[in-house]
């Protein structure tokens, strides 16, 4: 993955710094009821070390609208927590060229405001809100297996993403074969 997103880069720079890169790749940055969090009420969740990620680009893909599929997203697994009404699911991403990518032209055409009270966790860069931008397909709640209205993820200039979802109750396998 990282040698993907080097490809093109200059100087094997990479968009936000190696650091928060590597922020990204370990932690799960948690969530605070914020200004972007009007989509579903929850309780805080503090920021932690994920030990455990995967990351994929044909994840990514479900979390792009249609005329922006050609753009490079790796987007992680859920980080799953129990909440309040709902269990929340954190996940994060990165896309490849963020500078170049269809998601930051129409971010941009649209004329859409950052939040004003948000930065990115690994960064710090402002962000926009993919909610408010309109620009969240359903692939992406059936992608994290979430309530389709309780999605939203956030991205910041140098293209990382980080998001929050309300995870939808599935059977576990105990109560499937009692039943």
């Amino acid at each position: 993955m990282v040698t993907e997103l080097l490809v093109g880069s200059k100087d094997g720079r990479i968009d936000g710094g190696w650091q928060a890169l590597g922020k990204l790749f370990l932690y799960c940055p948690g969530c605070f009821h914020a200004r972007s969090d009007t989509y579903y009420p929850m309780h805080p969740v503090a920021g932690h070390f994920a030990p455990k990620t995967r990351f994929s680009c044909t994840s990514g893909r479900s979390f792009l609208i249609p005329s922006c599929r050609m753009d490079v997203l790796y987007v992680s697994d859920p980080c799953e927590h129990t909440n309040e009404p709902e269990d929340v699911g954190l996940f994060r991403g990165v896309f490849k060229g963020f500078h170049n990518s269809e998601t930051k032209k129409l971010l941009v055409a649209r004329g859409l405001q950052y939040e004003e009270s948000e930065v990115c966790p690994f960064c710090k860069a402002r962000v926009w809100s993919m909610g408010r931008s309109g620009m969240i397909p359903r692939s992406a709640s059936t992608r994290l297996a979430a309530y389709d209205d309780n999605v939203e993820y956030l991205i910041c200039l140098n293209g990382h993403l980080y998001g929050r979802c309300a995870l939808l109750h599935l059977s576990d396998s105990d109560a499937c074969e009692n039943g």
